[in-house]
């Protein structure tokens, strides 16, 4: 292992020695853009909204592969892993995935539950994407249900300057200290290919394909082979392999344009049983075979997006058409460990399927003024399926689910003056399960200075409950867990201000700093409640949820160097009800801290990123025997280094480097209590450790 390390850390000097080729090209900055909880396409500086941007050479210089990884690098975004199903899903100021919706190009990403939220972040990949939009706070207004903590908008690639482009990449990862490329080896490999086509000047069409194959993680377990019967077969992180593919058509004419793209992607997760039976064969010989209940779990996934942006007369028109569907399957085979042979007798099935037809319109500018503006939009959302016995524990079948959902929103954008704007806005969602819910929200922006603005936002949203909350059904000798088919929507507001400002400090250093405070209340919140001692849970809307976050960025730069500094401190109360018990609603403050460092060297162009995050120690209070205690999870640091050097007339790029520097795998935590069929643990599982990477990139 240290061998190949150290074979690619030579070659990646060898290449900074020798690479000699001077960029003659000059590239222009152009004005960041941002389409997030816009009008129309608008610059980050004009937006109503405050909008953190991760563009695509930032996502490049992360070396990351999928969402989750790049996510997690932002502040107060913690990307929490499950790994027994394979999904990282995303907390914002401690609200988990079932409060942050996620889109793709505006458009919800369909789920295990639905559309938009608990989304597996894992399974979208980067390879063709152009930047990710975040927005904190409630977005109801604007995307509707399940957007309470916040909307990650990831904004995919659907131009190119070049009659042709070509990129493709090959990248290799241990898995901490393992790594082999044979068949059920270790480590992790990535390939892509992303080909761009401009038919002329109107027709443009792209297809990308991206393979992620991660080997699984043993960590204290055995790996699969290992037949003892200690229950130490199998991983801490179970194998999975993922392939994409991507295409679009896009067309663009005067003021038209319009695209179509879809996307398939299909995924493989291997769990490998604990538990390994001896079983005699009885053929007088005292042979004995070992075997495991092994199980694999198939997702596929379809997109499909069409969109068309146009004006009619003068009214700007804005579409989105899609069908979505996501189909997760399982099945279970015996598997002869010593022999490596897998019972090809078993019967798959689906346990989550979910069918989305979904579209949204927006019309604007009626009155054909930059004064006065306002925009009426749609959106619908038909969403069947089902969840089977195996996602949760029902009444012995599937739980059907057709859900029809409308909602009209409308808001007015007034430019009062050349600094100061305001943005009203309402909608009204109307749900044949649920009762109608109304949002609202008003922001506004006023320019203090050419390069500085302070922006006020206050809007709230909604969350309607999930398959496990209406329809949980488990009730034996020993338990007694139901859902509750009564439960109303939650409902929250955000309010928040935010002050950013930029300025020429002198011989070509560029500064600029922002300020923020952001709170979040969340009433009717859903959770699995003790109703009768000593085991008897039934879900409820009882809890409430609050979160203050107060935070300080700063980014300087000049030429090659770039240094950003982030801070924030989040304070979280969460009020907490069981029969007789109720918990503290005092606030408990998490600090962080975040940094990233940018250097390229003005000659041979050898560019060297440094990331770096600090999630302190966190305390909430749990309820545990009949009384309320303090839990804390430990604080950890997160670091990754990456140095790139591209050569041939930079068509070939080599990036080498190491994440997860101070090797966090599991952290202490107290938060975990025992449930009615769930022991209590001490450990929170985050990272399998810290892992060396290789990528090679060709670009055309």
């Amino acid at each position: 292992m240290k061998k190949k390390v150290l074979s690619i850390l030579s070659l990646s000097t060898m290449l900074w020695v020798n690479a000699q080729e001077n960029d003659s090209l000059k590239q222009k900055k152009i004005e960041e853009v941002v389409v997030t909880g816009q009008y129309m396409q608008q610059s980050i500086n004009k937006s109503i909204y405050k909008v953190e941007v991760i563009d695509a050479q930032q996502i490049k210089n992360m070396a990351a592969t999928n969402a989750a990884e790049v996510l997690n690098q932002s502040l107060n975004i913690q990307i929490t892993p499950d790994t027994n199903s394979g999904n990282s899903t995303a907390n914002i100021m401690g609200l988990g995935g079932n409060y942050v919706k996620i889109l793709i190009d505006n458009i919800p990403v369909v789920g295990d539950t639905g559309l938009g939220s608990n989304i597996d972040l894992t399974k979208l990949s980067l390879s063709n994407i152009e930047r990710i939009e975040i927005v904190k706070g409630s977005m109801g207004v604007e995307y509707g249900n399940g957007a309470l903590a916040g909307v990650i908008n990831i904004i995919t690639k659907k131009s190119s300057s070049k009659k042709i482009s070509v990129r493709a990449a090959l990248q290799e990862e241990t898995v901490r200290e393992g790594y082999n490329l044979k068949k059920k080896g270790q480590g992790r490999h990535i390939q892509n290919v992303n080909v761009g086509y401009n038919f002329n000047d109107n027709w443009f069409t792209n297809i990308s394909f991206n393979h992620n194959q991660f080997m699984g993680y043993e960590g204290e377990k055995q790996g699969y082979k290992y037949f003892a019967q200690d229950n130490q077969r199998g991983y801490e992180w179970n194998p999975k392999d993922q392939y994409e593919v991507n295409g679009l058509i896009k067309y663009s004419k005067n003021k038209t344009s319009l695209f179509y793209k879809a996307s398939y992607l299909n995924e493989t997760f291997n769990f490998y049983n604990p538990k390994v039976d001896r079983i005699p064969l009885n053929d007088g010989q005292g042979g004995v075979a070992y075997k495991s209940l092994d199980r694999n779990y198939n997702t596929q996934r379809w997109l499909h997006q069409f969109n068309i942006q146009t004006n009619l007369g003068h009214i700007r028109y804005i579409g989105d058409f899609s069908y979505q569907n996501q189909d997760r399957k399982f099945y279970d085979y015996n598997y002869d460990i010593p022999n490596r042979t897998k019972d090809s007798n078993y019967d798959e099935q689906s346990y989550y399927k979910t069918d989305v037809i979904y579209s949204r319109g927006m019309f604007s500018n009626f009155l054909d003024s930059k004064k006065f503006d306002f925009q009426l939009g749609y959106e619908l959302d038909h969403t069947n399926g089902y969840a089977a016995l195996i996602a949760g524990e029902f009444d012995g079948n599937n739980v059907k689910r057709k859900i029809f959902t409308y909602g009209t929103f409308l808001s007015a954008e007034w430019n009062v003056s050349d600094k100061f704007s305001l943005r009203p806005g309402a909608r009204l969602s109307i749900s044949d399960s649920f009762d109608n819910q109304f949002n609202y929200s008003l922001s506004a922006r006023y320019k203090t200075s050419e390069n500085s603005n302070i922006r006020g936002v206050f809007g709230t949203a909604d969350r309607y409950p999930t398959y496990d909350e209406l329809f949980t059904y488990f009730v034996n000798v020993n338990h007694d867990i139901q859902g509750n088919p009564d439960l109303k929507p939650e409902n929250g507001y955000s309010a928040g201000l935010f002050w950013d400002q930029g300025f020429d400090i002198g011989d070509g250093w560029k500064f600029n700093y922002n300020l923020e405070a952001l709170y979040v209340d969340l009433n009717d919140k859903i959770e699995n409640v003790m109703v009768v001692r000593p085991s008897t849970y039934k879900y409820m809307n009882l809890d409430k949820y609050r979160s203050l976050l107060f935070g300080a960025n700063a980014n300087i730069v000049k030429d090659q160097f770039s240094l950003g500094v982030r801070t924030s401190l989040n304070g979280i109360s969460v009020s907490k009800q069981e029969m007789d018990v109720t918990t503290p609603n005092d606030f408990q403050y998490n600090f962080q801290v975040g940094a990233n460092v940018a250097y390229q060297l003005e000659g041979s162009k050898t560019a060297f990123n440094l990331f770096y995050k600090y999630t302190g120690a966190s305390r909430i209070y749990v309820i545990e025997n009949e009384a309320f205690r303090l839990a804390k999870t430990d604080g950890f640091h997160m670091m990754d280094f990456v140095v790139s050097q591209p050569f041939w007339k930079e068509h070939l790029e080599l990036s080498v480097g190491v994440k997860n520097i101070f090797d966090v795998t599991t952290i202490n935590s107290t938060n975990n209590t025992a449930s009615a069929h769930n022991a209590a643990t001490d450990r929170l599982n985050l990272y399998y450790g810290r892992s060396y990477f290789a990528r090679l990139m060709y670009q055309f």
